[in-house]
């Protein structure tokens, strides 16, 4: 057994070639060009949605109030007259991207600090088999994370797949830097 405080360095340098990784992947990869589609008539949507005051949050549409209320006539017509989906709107101004990269590498940092616990329960200092564990140790953080996306808020198979993929970089990447700075015995 390896104890967490020895693996503060690999549970770090996983993190900042995580974030490296996905950064590569995101802005320089055309991987994710097409993930997202313009509305139609853009300035008319923005402007209906300004006029009708709809602030940042989460919305569904059409949004039964109830599990009773989606089994109306009234409910089911919607549904049948489309469009079905969900809305994120965030705040008004400018894309902040400095906090939400804080809060991915924030997210690189657990998903490390787990990979490193449940590998430091599995193997000892100077085991030769570090990649695999902790491979395999990241992968549902970071592989399965965009999966409900697509069950529940309709996102596109093809581009959770690519989520998907993406994943499976940062747990191999997770696996490599923990196989490189795993501590000797």
């Amino acid at each position: 057994m390896t104890s967490l405080p020895q693996l503060w360095l690999p549970i770090l340098v996983a993190a900042v070639l995580v974030f490296v990784a996905t950064a590569v992947i995101h802005m320089v990869l055309p991987i994710h060009k097409g993930d997202y589609r313009e509305l139609p008539d853009e300035d008319g949507t923005l402007d209906a949605l300004r006029r009708l005051g709809v602030g940042p949050g989460q919305y569904m549409f059409p949004c039964p109030t109830s599990m009773a209320d989606m089994a109306t006539p009234a409910m089911a017509a919607k549904y049948a007259r489309g469009p079905v989906g969900t809305l994120i709107v965030g705040p008004t101004g400018p894309m902040r991207m400095g906090p939400a990269q804080a809060q991915w590498f924030t997210f690189c940092l657990v998903a490390s600090a787990c990979a490193a616990y449940l590998t430091g329960r599995a193997r000892a200092p100077g085991s030769a088999d570090v990649f695999r564990v902790a491979a395999a140790a990241a992968t549902p953080a970071y592989v399965f994370a965009s999966v409900s996306d697509s069950i529940w808020k309709g996102v596109s198979w093809t581009t959770t797949a690519k989520f998907v993929f993406d994943g499976f970089v940062c747990a191999v990447v997770t696996g490599a830097a923990f196989a490189w700075l795993w501590p000797t015995a």
